[in-house]
């Protein structure tokens, strides 16, 4: 399998990966290692659940790239059009009936007071806040093509922000968003962790105020800069963790206990990218360990999906895979959308 042809289909290839990790993890999700062996049998052997049903990571990636979608058709894509488009789908998302996937709090109380329209949306973001629902979704935002940088950066940290507002969770989205971005144009993923770390440090004082307003001002930092360094320095401890693991882990062992559970935004990006990284040319083994974890599985799963779906391309996932997948017509017009 390979990442150099330009009819790969990334877009396709990435949303197809994330729907998969995340209906493979959803059954997995809150067990350990042991309990899910004895579910699950082997790990390399895991099996497509049937139904393939999503959870909400797929759910709210879905509604981002419809907002992103929406807010594009009007012209260049800049903060107020996409924040009033991606707000709205995250608003209808929430009263959606087929929210019943065990969604997280921050999203569920950022969303309900997101739904007042007199609301400024910073005033709703949850500030403390870096769990993975900020960049287990993201994942668009690196597939759109035609962006500059500054607009990707910006975007990514924007529909970050909308519901989890710690700077960890801004600049591990921003990370997530340009790793997919780096794969989806075919580079090495073994200069990947590399190529992330330079992206941190350039960006490490870099508050993007035309995309974030004053949201700073209310994590009382001292100034922009210091709010959104300390989200990039958490950032860039993790990929020096994620450094030493691609080359000293075994695939045998649970990831997470070298990268973290992947609840919180810095380990998810981390522990998914490990999965990707220790099979890059098995895309479905990456999936399996991904869902294999002792922490959040569903999350950790779809982003390794998104990572291996960029790189290798739609071609990445066996048909009586991807036909199954919750989602699957809509997850294809996004895709055909956005591939090169």
């Amino acid at each position: 399998m390979t990442a150099t042809t330009v009819t790969k289909r990334a877009a396709t290839g990435a949303l197809t990966g994330l729907a998969l990790g995340d209906a493979l993890g959803f059954p997995t999700e809150f067990d350990d290692v042991p309990s899910i062996l004895a579910k699950c049998g082997p790990w390399r052997e895991m099996r497509l659940p049937t139904p393939a049903t999503v959870t909400d990571d797929t759910q709210m990636t879905l509604a981002l790239g419809r907002g992103l979608r929406t807010a594009m058709d009007r012209g260049v894509l800049g903060p107020e059009a996409m924040a009033g488009a991606v707000r709205r789908e995250y608003v209808a998302w929430n009263r959606s009936p087929e929210n019943n996937r065990a969604p997280g709090t921050t999203c569920i109380r950022a969303c309900e007071l997101l739904a007042d329209p007199e609301r400024p949306w910073q005033d709703a973001s949850r500030i403390h806040s870096k769990g993975c629902g900020a960049n287990m979704r993201v994942a668009p935002v690196g597939l759109v093509p035609g962006l500059s940088d500054e607009q990707r950066a910006g975007a990514a940290q924007l529909q970050a922000a909308l519901t989890h507002g710690h700077p960890t969770a801004l600049a591990a989205s921003d990370l997530t968003a340009h790793a997919v971005r780096l794969l989806a144009q075919g580079a090495e993923p073994t200069g990947l962790v590399g190529r992330l770390r330079s992206y941190a440090y350039e960006n490490r004082s870099r508050y993007h105020e035309r995309w974030l307003g004053d949201l700073w001002r209310r994590a009382q930092d001292p100034s922009a800069e210091h709010f959104i360094a300390r989200g990039w320095d958490e950032c860039l401890a993790v990929l020096e963790r994620l450094l030493r693991a691609v080359r000293t882990v075994s695939p045998e062992t649970d990831p997470c206990l070298a990268t973290g559970e992947g609840w919180i935004a810095e380990e998810a990006l981390a522990t998914g990218l490990l999965c990707f990284l220790l099979f890059v040319d098995e895309p479905l083994t990456a999936l399996r360990r991904a869902a294999c974890t002792s922490g959040d599985s569903d999350s950790t799963a779809c982003l390794t999906g998104a990572f291996a779906g960029a790189y290798l391309g739609a071609d990445a996932w066996p048909g009586e895979w991807a036909d199954r997948v919750e989602y699957r017509g809509e997850l294809v017009t996004l895709g055909a959308l956005w591939d090169s």
